[in-house]
């Protein structure tokens, strides 16, 4: 062989070898990733053709698929639609769209999805029909009826977590929608259902469970309690300044507490004393003397300014950067340009519950194959340390008292200790109804659960309303759900 030749070939070997590398990586390495982009269409239609898998609850179907009689072979059908729709979503084929976990988990159900790939072979092989897998998920149906039902007639949403797990067992934002309407391949009826729901004024489509971002309120306390405790400078007996009323410093803003007085009698005030009557004035004292940073590192801690996907994607709650003394003192009781979704404030009780380590949340379980096997499982995943299990005991002492002896009495449960929060937060208006919060867990010596309720528009009790009226006690039906499991 001459030189050229052999140069030649040597060039030829090596083009072929960056191809099939690169048709080795796309096929194999970007091969989820390309399926599940929305542009890709054949694949999308591919979809279409194949038996999708169900999404199940507590072993119930909330999703399945149905023949259609149509050019798309199948159609999806969903149970009590209104109660699920912010977990399952929809899948229309008419409209090549999707949502919930009908979108997340799309490959998986359509069993496109890498962890499907023996269970296609064997159904090349065998000549069976190609059917997608089941997903699985955390929720359980008990505890989702429960915290809907509590919801009825109310905006807002309520989010349940197991402690030590992170697993999600109740999910719910009202007002749903029914799911079948967005999923038939009528193409008018289908525009028509999807315009009345995004025109409506309530937002159906919203899922405020995991979007909606609103100011926590003093349910935000426990955060700032947190970092007090943690940074060694103050305990729960240490006294604040007790005004009726608080300027905020460079400010005309004042701040006062819910009474309108102090808190409690006194000149001064403890910590302790001052969450367990969750006073704003303390606590914006406290916040300002700590500094933003402070306040940050701990809420960041729990998750405050990080992605989650559960798998659906959760809005990033926020302790914004670079705050000045009046906008720190705001945060102190939950006010300002601080915000959060239910499943971070969700995350900071089960943080607490669970000696101070905060668990990665989601809600799917498992991933079944049509021979039932086990494709895929979720492995609870710790995100962080947030405060060592002596304070996070004391935390918890300090909650319990808040039910028992304080403003969250509404989320008793009689011969179970609840730890718990209340919050109230105003939404800028001089008139605007509040946003009404609670959060906690049960049993405070052995948390099973953790929840966070909140409330929109006062609860129809426009600035009347409060946490504690309203939030807690659909916190406590949700706990006695699970505990009476």
């Amino acid at each position: 062989m001459t030189k050229e030749l052999r140069r030649l070939s040597i060039i030829v070997l090596f083009m072929f070898l960056a191809l099939f590398a690169s048709t080795s990586y796309i096929q194999v390495i970007q091969a989820d990733a390309l399926a599940d982009q929305p542009t890709n269409r054949r694949t999308l239609f591919d979809a279409y053709e194949v038996q999708r898998g169900a999404i199940i609850a507590g072993g119930q179907e909330i999703a399945s698929s149905v023949p259609s009689g149509d050019v798309y072979a199948w159609q999806r059908q969903y149970a009590d639609s209104h109660m699920w729709s912010p977990v399952t979503g929809y899948l229309n084929p008419v409209l090549v769209s999707a949502t919930g976990i009908e979108r997340a988990m799309g490959q998986e159900l359509s069993g496109t999805a890498g962890s499907a790939f023996f269970s296609r072979i064997e159904q090349i092989v065998t000549g069976q029909p190609p059917r997608g897998s089941s997903v699985m998920l955390t929720l359980d149906p008990a505890v989702q009826q429960a915290a809907f039902e509590a919801m009825q007639g109310l905006t807002g949403a309520v989010v349940a977590i197991e402690p030590d797990t992170g697993r999600i067992r109740a999910l719910v934002s009202t007002p749903g929608y029914d799911a079948n309407q967005l999923a038939q391949h009528d193409i008018e009826a289908t525009n028509s259902a999807h315009s009345a729901l995004e025109n409506d004024p309530l937002r159906p489509l919203q899922n405020r469970a995991l979007e909606e971002l609103n100011p926590p309120g003093s349910t935000f306390k426990l955060i700032v309690t947190a970092a007090a405790l943690a940074s060694g400078e103050w305990d729960e007996d240490s006294e604040l300044p007790n005004p009726p009323t608080f300027r905020l410093p460079q400010s005309s803003a004042t701040v006062q507490n819910a009474n309108g007085g102090t808190c409690g009698g006194g000149s001064t005030v403890s910590i302790a004393t001052a969450l367990r009557l969750s006073c704003n004035v303390p606590f914006a004292e406290l916040a300002i003397e700590m500094g933003d940073d402070a306040v940050r590192d701990m809420a960041e801690r729990f998750g405050f300014n990080h992605d989650f996907s559960v798998p659906l994607t959760v809005t990033p709650s926020s302790y914004p950067a670079e705050l000045d003394n009046p906008q720190t003192g705001l945060t102190g009781f939950g006010q300002g340009r601080l915000t959060s979704t239910p499943l971070q404030i969700a995350m900071i009780s089960a943080g607490i519950a669970n000696g101070g380590t905060v668990m990665e949340p989601y809600m799917v379980d498992r991933i079944v194959g049509v021979d039932l096997s086990v494709q895929k499982s979720t492995t609870p995943t710790p995100f962080g340390e947030a405060i060592d299990e002596d304070l996070a005991t004391l935390l918890t002492s300090m909650m319990v008292a808040n039910v028992q002896d304080g403003v969250a009495s509404g989320a008793r449960i009689d011969g179970v200790d609840v730890a718990g929060k209340t919050g109230t937060a105003e939404m800028g208006g001089e008139n605007d109804p509040y946003t009404l919060w609670f959060t906690g867990f049960a049993p405070a010596d052995d948390p099973e659960i953790a929840v966070a309720v909140v409330v929109e528009d006062g609860g129809g009790q426009g600035q009347s309303g409060s946490g504690n009226t309203i939030a807690a006690p659909i916190a406590k039906k949700v706990m006695e759900a699970v505990l009476s499991r």
